[in-house]
């Protein structure tokens, strides 16, 4: 598979720039806690459903997708809760509680949905869109059951609920996008010849417009993560031992271990890569929302957010370097 480098280069130099908007629009008041708020549920209600259910439609059904699609949700699985072991470990000895948690929670779940596509079909086209769909299909449901007992532990309010683990916002689009990829290439063909011309008349428009909703992700949540380094000092962004030791776990140590041990593995460059781009993701801008939803360090999980977007900018063209080359060896 032809990977192109220079698109991916395009999209982080995009983002940095977004980032730098949002801080200003943060610093002038145009984006405030208010807008902030509700431009983020834009993204969670509308944005992500559009995004997930998009990637998953345009792509024509094989068999061999479907397969992939599926070996990416085990891999998903697979991956965070090996994440989550290495996490619980890496943090062990932070002494505030509810930092710690935050800490885990941030270094185990990436921003996939929101910026993680967008940079996925960046390296591989409609691809990796594709596989970063049905990577959030795992992100979603393991946020509300493994996330959610993290930030459980010592807090007999939060529990895990069926419902919130298999219907949520990532999960319905989800399981909406995957029914509408097998009946492209399980029912058209059974269809009668009328209804596949209606089709064919409404599904551009279809398309499209779930493409604009869709193409609000990646710029809207990075003018919410510049807005919120905005609330915060420079020495808060930058001068906290913690989060720079969040930063090196999250950002360097868990992506180079996890390619390290794929190419020992022999997993073939398609794989390194897609390994290299969602692990080297910086933290889930949701980790912001449930710890202010739970009152759990709100602060700090906002510095960590900010922090890791901001340094996973310069990180993450590092860890694809690294995967390429070891493709090479």
């Amino acid at each position: 598979m032809t990977v192109d480098l220079s698109g991916f280069f395009t999209m982080i130099a995009a983002l940095f720039l977004m980032l730098a908007l949002g801080y200003f629009a943060g610093k002038i008041g145009i984006i405030n806690s208010v807008a902030s708020k509700n431009l983020s549920r834009l993204i969670i209600h509308f944005g992500q459903p559009a995004l997930i259910v998009y990637s998953l439609v345009r792509m024509e059904y094989t068999e061999e997708y479907l397969m992939l699609g599926f070996g990416i949700l085990g891999f998903g699985l697979i991956l965070h809760f090996v994440l989550a072991g290495i996490a619980f470990l890496a943090f062990l000895r932070f002494r505030d509680f509810d930092e710690r948690k935050i800490t885990e929670f941030a270094a185990v779940f990436g921003n996939v949905g929101f910026i993680g596509i967008p940079i996925l079909e960046s390296l591989f086209g409609a691809l990796g869109a594709f596989m970063g769909a049905f990577f959030v299909v795992s992100f979603n449901l393991l946020l509300w059951s493994l996330g959610l007992s993290i930030l459980a532990r010592q807090r007999s309010d939060i529990r895990l609920t069926p419902k919130k683990i298999f219907l949520n916002l990532g999960t319905i689009p989800s399981a909406i996008g995957i029914v509408l990829f097998l009946a492209k290439g399980l029912l058209l063909t059974r269809l009668p010849a009328g209804a596949v011309q209606i089709l064919d008349v409404c599904s551009p428009a279809v398309m499209q417009a779930l493409s604009f909703v869709a193409s609000l992700c990646a710029p809207v949540s990075t003018l919410i993560i510049g807005a919120l380094l905005a609330t915060r000092t420079w020495k808060q962004i930058l001068g906290s031992g913690k989060v720079y030791y969040l930063c090196f776990v999250k950002l360097l140590v868990l992506p180079v271990l996890v390619v390290t041990v794929m190419w020992l593995l022999g997993f073939n460059e398609t794989w390194l890569l897609f390994a290299a781009a969602v692990t080297a993701m910086p933290s889930a801008t949701v980790i912001s929302m449930l710890a202010e939803l739970y009152d759990i360090s709100p602060g700090y999980s906002a510095q960590a957010v900010g922090t890791t977007s901001l340094i996973s900018l310069a990180t993450m063209p590092i860890i694809i370097a690294f995967a390429q080359f070891l493709t090479k060896l």
